[in-house]
């Protein structure tokens, strides 16, 4: 049983929520991450706002040999987030998180699948059961409109718009974007709908076969078996449709800024590492204009 959390921790939980609007994700990954500093510090009698800079750099490095660099950036990120809310609130002077060493993380190209292996997938799930068609179209929709496996099922009905053939979709941070549906996504999201009814009749576009809102955790589960009987190269996780899409998109020439803009990142770094697989494209050009590249 998890102890209660101390009221400062409490604070913070309310604020990830109701006023950062993380994700719910970011929201148990921070507050775990704190709730482990918390009992580490309380090992030597402190409490969060009686650490100091030397606790935390200790903190970090007690958990150097057991986490991944990505996952020591994401701790030290819940430790700066939470000292910079304490000090804007005006409980701390100032924050004993400012200039800790970030660790160095090793820069991980995208988990992309090929067209052939992607096509394969999304003709796997039954066209013959409520729970196939439901699982196409959401295959479908992460793959057609470059979706977060956290934003799909996180879709209710009345985010279709314009007679299902777009979609509204809240990002991370709460940032809302309209995404239009392609063909197949728009013909497979319709045979959903018309056998939705034998699942439930909740809010959510995505329900389980209790009538309940689709989790993350079972869109994972279904594509990977899905992958596992179309025989595809590689495992295949819901965020690879999503990079897939990116760079499939970006294979065929489609401007980087639009890219960026149908995934939702904040940043166009962010999108800019798909130029580094999207090699296949380059490929071509060179087959077809160079003369070494000739027969």
């Amino acid at each position: 049983m998890r102890c209660v959390d101390p009221p400062e921790l409490t604070d913070f939980a309310e604020h990830l929520n109701r006023i950062a609007r993380a994700s719910p994700h970011t929201q148990r990954a921070y507050l775990s991450d704190l709730r482990q500093l918390a009992a580490w510090l309380a090992e030597s009698g402190k409490s969060l706002d009686g650490a100091d800079r030397d606790d935390l750099r200790a903190f970090l490095a007690a958990r150097f040999g057991a986490n991944q660099p990505a996952t020591l950036a994401r701790k030290q990120a819940s430790v700066r987030a939470y000292y910079e809310h304490r000090v804007r609130m005006g409980h701390l002077a100032d924050s004993p998180a400012r200039r800790l060493m970030s660790p160095r993380r090793r820069r991980t190209l995208p988990n992309v699948v090929s067209v052939d292996d992607v096509f394969a997938l999304l003709e796997t799930p039954s066209a013959r059961t409520a729970a196939g068609l439901r699982d196409r179209c959401a295959l479908e929709l992460l793959y057609g409109a470059g979706l977060r496996v956290s934003e799909l099922v996180g879709l209710d009905l009345p985010d279709l718009i314009d007679g299902a053939t777009a979609v509204r979709v809240r990002g991370k941070g709460g940032k809302e974007r309209v995404l239009p549906l392609v063909a197949k996504a728009r013909a497979a999201l319709q045979a959903w709908l018309a056998r939705r009814p034998e699942l439930g009749t909740g809010p959510a576009l995505f329900l389980n076969r209790r009538g309940g809102r689709l989790t993350t955790r079972s869109v994972a589960r279904h594509l990977a078996r899905y992958a596992l009987i179309c025989g595809t190269q590689r495992h295949v996780h819901p965020h690879a449709l999503r990079h897939s899409f990116a760079t499939h998109l970006l294979d065929m020439g489609a401007d980087l800024r639009g890219i960026q803009e149908l995934l939702g990142h904040a940043s166009l770094s962010t999108t800019q590492r798909y130029t580094h697989v999207s090699s296949e494209h380059l490929v071509q050009i060179y087959e077809d204009s160079h003369p070494r590249a000739k027969g």
